[in-house]
């Protein structure tokens, strides 16, 4: 096989990629589904037209999403990720000593089998004892969640079924959902390409949480391969604790640095 599969990220920029064949597709209930194998990126997932997640450079997104708060939160029991059907964040999240629950919320069964089927590196923490999956709408599902030290939001883009995660009373939900010093991370969109969307969710974040921040981070196939992550806390931000085990993009300087914003994303917030 010798052809291209191109994601078109806004009616302006597209990003292209050459395929050397196509490993899975299939319309589930709630999206269409595809895995690819890309000549330079390796295996890829893609919902939609949109690439999700790459074996090449997943492990920037997934550390970056799970270290940075998990750093930040003093003892990290109960950890949830809504969205991030392909295992990733979990995977990253049980490799903390102190996180005893990690439960994944994902609405599309279709996503999970077909992660575990073909992206067994991103996927593989889901068979842990530690780890619960909830094959359910993320929204139902944090109304009637308490007692979190940690939620993630791992959406896709917000269109579809994941426009309801970036609403300002979906984060009022979360808030409620976690315990007295606990924390959010949300993916929101690029600065270069989806400046509105980062408006919109330290906004709807900010509206919620006594502390909101952006911070940073460079994911080769995300639109503009630039990517921010808004975090709220309902406690000042102490110190970020220092781990044990290896990683490939997160370092401790990278945890101080990518608070650091460019100018043009420190007036975009401002």
């Amino acid at each position: 096989m010798n052809t291209w599969f191109s994601e078109l990220q806004t009616p302006e920029v597209s990003l292209g990629l050459k395929v050397k064949s196509v490993l899975w597709q299939e319309k589930t209930p709630y999206q269409e589904l595809a895995v690819l194998e890309t000549l330079s990126y390796g295996r890829m997932l893609v919902l939609d037209g949109a690439v999700q997640t790459t074996i090449r450079d997943e492990f920037v997104y997934h550390e970056m999403i799970t270290h940075v708060p998990l750093t930040l939160h003093p003892h990290p029991r109960k950890v949830a990720v809504i969205g991030g059907g392909d295992g990733g964040a979990i995977r990253e999240i049980l490799k903390h000593p102190s996180v005893e629950e990690a439960h994944l919320i994902e609405i599309d069964e279709r996503v999970v089998e077909a992660s575990k089927r073909f992206l067994p590196e991103i996927s593989e923490a889901l068979e842990d004892g530690r780890a619960h999956v909830h094959l359910t709408d993320g929204i139902r599902w944090v109304k009637e969640a308490r007692d979190f030290d940690l939620i993630i939001i791992d959406s896709t883009d917000p269109v579809g079924p994941a426009e309801g995660l970036f609403m300002p009373e979906f984060y009022r939900s979360i808030y409620e959902a976690l315990s007295e010093d606990g924390m959010m991370v949300a993916q929101s969109e690029s600065p270069f390409l989806e400046p509105d969307i980062i408006q919109r969710v330290m906004a709807g974040v900010s509206q919620s949480f006594p502390v909101a921040r952006l911070y940073l981070a460079s994911v080769p196939t995300y639109p503009s391969g630039l990517w921010s992550f808004t975090l709220g806390s309902k406690e000042t931000l102490a110190e970020p604790r220092a781990v044990s085990f290896p990683t490939r993009y997160w370092t401790p300087e990278i945890q101080h640095s990518c608070f650091v914003l460019p100018r043009f994303v420190e007036e975009l917030i401002r």
